[in-house]
């Protein structure tokens, strides 16, 4: 049943009339011109979605991460006119076989053997067409499991630079909270060594200790992180 005009009958009738000097038209072979007619209406689809699949496959590697967000999108679209096209393509070869078997029989009613020729003709073609499609399916599961293994990759290389700036910053919070405890005694209301001595020689002494302990937690700092 059909909602709404399809264009194989008129395709049918203008094929006749380019053909009706060549061949004897009868309603085997109108009936052959209709399954033809309708199984070449998948071609431009399939042609389509190989070339999409094309695509995909070349850019699911080498795509920048702000041109990856609408990828899921085209392989999900992709995938599911293959899978739609598979259903309505299923068991179309299979009836197509049972008509050709038909007109290869010997009974008064079946169509001619050169109808069945055809019929198998179009039954190579629907075989043929359905291997594409199975074969572009791999294609886009392929394509999306690499695509979510980029995302993988990226995700971890993300992860990776934020633990690297984390311990950074860690070593430098060790470095620094022991001279922050040091100095901030003397923003306190508390007795502190040289408070009572009017020459400056504690405080250098103290300056002296801290860029000394600075440099060697430095150091340190940096060795460790060299052979990381």
């Amino acid at each position: 049943f059909h909602f709404r005009p399809t264009p194989h009958p008129q395709n049918v009738r203008r094929r006749i009339k380019q053909l009706k000097d060549y061949i004897s038209v009868t309603s085997d072979w109108i009936s052959y011109a209709l399954i033809d007619d309708i199984t070449d209406a998948f071609g431009p689809l399939i042609q389509g979605i190989e070339y999409e699949v094309d695509s995909i496959d070349e850019l699911v590697l080498i795509l920048k991460e702000a041109e990856q967000s609408d990828m899921l999108r085209r392989i999900g679209t992709c995938r599911k006119k293959v899978m739609g096209l598979l259903r309505l393509m299923g068991n179309k070869a299979d009836v197509v076989k049972g008509l050709a078997k038909r007109c290869n029989e010997n009974w008064r009613v079946a169509p001619t053997s050169d109808i069945g020729l055809y019929l198998s003709d179009i039954q190579d073609h629907l075989i043929t067409m359905t291997q594409n499609l199975n074969h572009y399916e791999k294609i886009l599961s392929r394509s999306h499991s690499n695509y979510l293994a980029q995302i993988s990759i990226e995700m971890a290389d993300a992860n990776n630079q934020i633990n690297d700036v984390l311990s950074k910053l860690t070593a430098l919070g060790t470095v620094l909270i022991p001279m922050n405890l040091v100095t901030g005694l003397w923003g306190m209301n508390v007795h502190v060594p040289g408070q009572d001595v009017e020459n400056l020689h504690w405080f250098s002494g103290i300056i002296a200790v801290l860029a000394v302990f600075a440099l060697i937690a430095g150091w340190s700092t940096y060795k460790l992180m060299v052979r990381r």
